[in-house]
């Protein structure tokens, strides 16, 4: 008999909203930040001194969030029990001189961020959101949620045989989008958003910004099963551990871990930067906790040995019409449950101890799981699993939810996925 389950479909309503919400990964970290504040915790800057006392606690970095709470008694050498994602997802990133155009036009200079399916930005509604640096130094989000954009696809009158070829873009010439027409005149874009947010001509001297579809998430299907939206990959595993890390901080027995979140940005594009997960953000935070109870190196070396981390991402469900393309005795399904992510290659760092730690979490938490291993003849994607256990040398499973449509700028999984993931990482954060 199962365990009755701490979150039902109104995590997943919820996660429909932290989706809306978070159009760029700097928005993402600030309504994990709030959630988390709601929860108890509070932000500590990496410039402060560290002390020593219990309860929750998070570090802000650019598109990346560490927290971690700290339960009454424990010592310098208690392991960390943590769970890993990502906030970015791939788009349409604006180019540093964006202002460009074409045959009485306006358009916006975009690059390519990650392994979008470019299909999928084509004849879609976008906005801009992102971040933006003032002249003295301080960031404000912005989020123009409303049609501002469009990459017109050509139409099939001067291109007859897209249907029967299929639909080949160029990334430079056939992916920027248009907002307008008339000259192009530099600065039009930063003085448009300096106008959307009351600010000041030439108070924003730096921007990191991106395109995104204004399609809210909706629930999908005769019976509602289904949950189509955008950046699921990888905001549901990073919306699930928000979740799971405030429900274990509530916990009436003595945690025997410290449990702690941490969500990188710059998974898409290879991890390597101040705030991915190749980076020192992660084996900073841990270290100073470990310091700041009073440890030593050899005591931060015991809590390491001892630590577990779930990389959560997402991973493929099997496709209705290509069947052929996923390995066929591991087939993966929406509203199976939770996936353990498996490669003999190390494209993931789960192996059988790892497997066994998952299948005791969701055996605690009544949660139903499933195994994905890539066809033999098809590359294998992989995600921040080898990365955290090569760079810290913590013991990492992959997991995540089963989903169709990935790197679409809409993706589809099963509406009862997102909170089975959040039961079963607060079983395992709780140990």
């Amino acid at each position: 008999m199962r365990a009755p389950l701490r979150f039902d479909r109104g995590h997943t309503d919820d996660l429909m909203s932290f989706l809306a919400a978070s159009p760029s990964p700097y928005h993402a970290v600030a309504n994990a930040a709030e959630r988390l504040d709601k929860a108890g915790f509070r932000q500590v800057a990496e410039t402060d001194a560290w002390d020593a006392t219990s309860g929750g606690k998070y570090v802000l970095r650019g598109g990346a969030i560490v927290a971690w709470y700290v339960p009454e008694g424990a010592q310098a050498s208690t392991p960390f029990r943590i769970v890993g994602g990502h906030t970015d997802s791939p788009h349409l990133h604006v180019k540093p001189i964006p202002d460009m155009g074409a045959q009485g036009w306006r358009q916006i200079a975009v690059e390519i961020y990650g392994g979008t399916l470019l299909n999928t930005w084509l004849d879609r509604d976008l906005g801009i959101a992102g971040r933006l640096t003032l002249r003295d130094g301080t960031h404000r989000l912005v989020n123009i949620d409303r049609a501002l954009l469009r990459v017109p696809q050509l139409a099939v009158h001067l291109d007859r045989s897209v249907n029967t070829d299929g639909l080949k873009l160029d990334k430079q010439r056939h992916m920027q989008p248009i907002w307008g027409q008339g000259d192009v005149h530099e600065g039009d874009l930063i003085r448009f958003l300096e106008e959307e947010e009351g600010l000041t001509h030439g108070q924003v001297t730096g921007w990191d910004l991106m395109a995104h579809s204004i399609d809210p998430p909706a629930y999908l299907g005769r019976d509602r099963e289904l949950v189509a939206g955008p950046r699921m990959d990888n905001l549901i595993s990073v919306h699930a551990g928000v979740a799971a890390l405030a429900a274990v901080s509530t916990a009436e027995e003595a945690l025997p871990y410290i449990p702690v979140l941490a969500a990188f940005d710059h998974e898409e594009n290879g991890s390597q930067s101040d705030t991915g997960a190749d980076g020192p953000l992660l084996g900073n935070v841990l270290e100073r906790s470990v310091f700041a109870r009073g440890g030593s190196f050899d005591d931060r070396s015991r809590a390491f040995a001892g630590t577990i981390c779930l990389s959560s991402d997402t991973g493929h469900a099997v496709h209705p019409n290509y069947a052929e393309r996923h390995d066929p005795t591991h087939q993966p399904r929406a509203n199976g449950g939770p996936i353990l992510k498996v490669n003999v290659n190390m494209r993931y760092a789960t192996d059988g101890s790892g497997q066994a730690v998952f299948a005791a979490a969701c055996e605690k938490a009544g949660v139903p799981w499933q195994v994905f291993v890539s066809n033999n003849s098809m590359p294998c994607g992989t995600t921040i699993g080898p990365i955290t256990a090569a760079r810290h040398g913590i013991r990492t499973v992959d997991i995540g939810v089963a989903i169709l449509s990935m790197h679409s700028a809409r993706e589809l999984c099963g509406a009862d996925d997102p909170y089975l993931l959040a039961n079963a990482m607060t079983a395992f954060l709780e140990g």
